[in-house]
């Protein structure tokens, strides 16, 4: 074989023979006579030039930074044939060219039509360029750290002229290998979507299910009950529900929780705290117990350990008082509890106020069994929120990582 020196470190074990990756010029990928074209002057597109109803949009920076094709503007079907020049086409590209620069999109079937305004850039490519490849091509880090540049004079960051970047040197693989690599991609970012969709509908369903499983001020069922229960919930101050855990401990054989430690509304460790020793005081708490952010609560640091240790700085700690722990833990994720300890005293360091939590009266199964289903049910939930993402967390940097390692 051959010994290869323009090749990316990953490449496809079919490629392996015969991948050649060929020096051209930036240009040479592009459409010829219309390949790169920056957005009309500001004064084309004015805001009064802005009308309510007509089927031209204008698509602008966020587009290409979100990577999303919704649109604020619209003009006149005069004035989309008067910037013809600025036309865009699915196929396209577009680039953002001030602000947040660098950011690029591939422009997808079915948009609205429509020309693209002054902050961004439409890059077009040949029929010998496969999209999806040039797509992760331009967002990989070679190619960002190219297209910017930080000003010596100053903190700014520069996108690089075009007319410079078309004389670019660039070394990109034969029209196969380009649709192999994009294809690889297509298919992460298809992954991605997916468990981000799902992610996002099962914490809506679990935001849902935390305002209609818990009853509401004054009533004594929930709106939505699991199967086999029936009668009412019985009424109960705070205090009476659980104990708060007063107890300290500086013990250097226990582990020690600080806010630092818990992901925000997640209730779930960032790192492995299990030889976090030492002889800070805080209050000592049990598996089971339920751990509670005081200090700013809208922060939603919460966590139901299942190890012995110690809490540090504005805690609340309670004993579930043998009701099922799982319960009281998502009680107080529930909107009572968290509408009563949002209501706060201090303004630059807000607390939730134990004497009014303490007395607000909640509504509680008097069967421990249905107690703990409900607790069951929304650990489950947890569960299935934690494990999409991990997953997505997972193929992000598969991604990554072969952004850095497909591409030279």
């Amino acid at each position: 074989m051959k010994k290869q020196i323009n090749v990316p470190s990953i490449i496809f074990s079919r490629f392996n023979e015969d991948s050649s990756w060929k020096s051209k010029k930036f240009k040479e990928l592009l459409d010829p006579t219309e390949g790169i074209r920056r957005g009309p002057f500001g004064s084309a597109l004015k805001k009064e030039l802005f009308v309510q109803n007509s089927e031209y949009v204008v698509y602008e920076q966020q587009n290409a930074i979100y990577d999303h094709f919704n649109t604020r503007y619209r003009i006149s079907e005069e004035k989309y044939h008067e910037l013809k020049k600025f036309i865009l086409l699915p196929g396209d590209f577009i680039m953002s060219g001030a602000g947040t620069i660098g950011k690029i999109s591939l422009v997808p079937e079915g948009i609205e039509k429509g020309v693209f305004n002054q902050a961004l850039i439409r890059l077009r490519v040949n029929k010998n360029t496969d999209k999806e490849f040039f797509l992760q091509w331009m967002r990989s880090p070679e190619m960002q750290n190219k297209l910017t540049k930080a000003n010596p004079a100053s903190a700014m960051v520069n996108l690089v002229p075009m007319s410079e970047v078309k004389e670019w040197d660039v070394i990109v693989p034969s029209l196969d290998e380009q649709f192999a690599i994009g294809s690889l991609f297509r298919t992460l970012d298809d992954l991605l979507a997916s468990y981000k969709d799902n992610l996002a509908n099962y914490q809506s369903l679990k935001a849902t299910m935390l305002s209609k499983m818990f009853p509401k001020a004054g009533q004594s069922v929930p709106e939505i009950r699991l199967d086999g229960f029936e009668g009412e919930w019985e009424e109960k101050e705070f205090s009476k529900l659980v104990k708060r855990v007063t107890q300290s401990s500086d013990s250097d054989s226990l582990p020690k929780v600080e806010f630092e430690d818990i992901i925000s509304g997640q209730g779930r460790l960032n790192k492995d705290i299990s030889n976090k020793f030492d002889n800070r005081k805080g209050i000592h708490f049990k598996p089971g117990y339920t751990l509670y952010g005081k200090l700013r609560p809208y922060l939603n640091n919460w966590l139901l350990p299942k190890f012995e240790g110690v809490a540090l700085g504005d805690f609340w700690v309670f004993d579930p008082n043998g009701n099922d722990s799982n319960f009281i833990y998502y009680l107080v994720q529930s909107n009572r509890y968290q509408k009563v300890a949002n209501d706060t005293s201090g303004t630059k360091m807000p607390r939730s106020d134990w004497k009014s939590v303490s007395s607000t009266i909640f509504a509680i199964p008097q069967k421990v069994a249905e107690q703990q289903d409900i607790g069951a049910y929304f650990s489950n939930l947890d569960n299935l929120i934690a494990a999409h993402q991990e997953k997505i967390s997972q193929l992000e940097t598969l991604k990554k990582k072969l952004l850095q390692d497909m591409f030279i």
